[in-house]
């Protein structure tokens, strides 16, 4: 029988978890973690004394989210965590709000222009598109070519000076 882990027999430090999530990659977008993207929302002892950790999809369809589940539990048991519960909250519905500065900034150097600080594009209304800073060269002269890119979260571009291509993680 496994030992159950409550906060007096492991010692239950909140910060050394979210450590520990830290290891835990997207497996879109590798360069980040689920604490970088606001996946995983909560860490706390459930009412039988295991660890719990509460995730929140980035979309409610996404594919990844059973293997990110295996993955934390994989993970958090070989930190000596056995038996960890993953949670997965809905309510409220995740939002590129909740990405991290530093994930930010790691999709950047990673090629991926990260999402505005709004979701709102009124140029829309008239005809125009939404002008997103190139990756590569910093340029914000750039034009959608896809509402979609690599994946459902992301759009296409296309930058006018440097020509390259790149995705845009779309705000939510």
């Amino acid at each position: 029988m496994v030992k159950k882990v409550t906060s007096t027999s492991k010692n239950f430090d909140p910060a050394v978890v979210w450590a520990i999530l830290e290891e835990v990659k997207d497996p879109e977008i590798p360069v980040l973690s689920i604490v970088d993207l606001g996946i995983a929302r909560d860490v706390q002892e459930s009412n039988d004394g295991l660890l719990e950790i509460i995730i929140s999809p980035t979309y409610s369809g996404c594919p990844a989210m059973y293997m990110l589940e295996e993955q934390i539990k994989e993970t958090l048991v070989n930190h000596g965590y056995p038996d960890p519960i993953v949670t997965t909250k809905l309510s409220p519905a995740w939002t590129t709000d909740w990405m991290t500065d530093a994930g930010k900034q790691k999709l950047e150097a990673y090629g991926i222009a990260p999402p505005e600080k709004t979701t709102s594009n009124k140029s829309v209304l008239f005809g125009g598109q939404k002008k997103i800073s190139c990756p590569k060269c910093k340029s914000n002269n750039s034009e959608q070519i896809s509402e979609f890119g690599s994946t459902a979260c992301k759009a296409l571009y296309r930058c006018l000076d440097c020509l390259e291509p790149f995705d845009y993680f779309k705000c939510i």
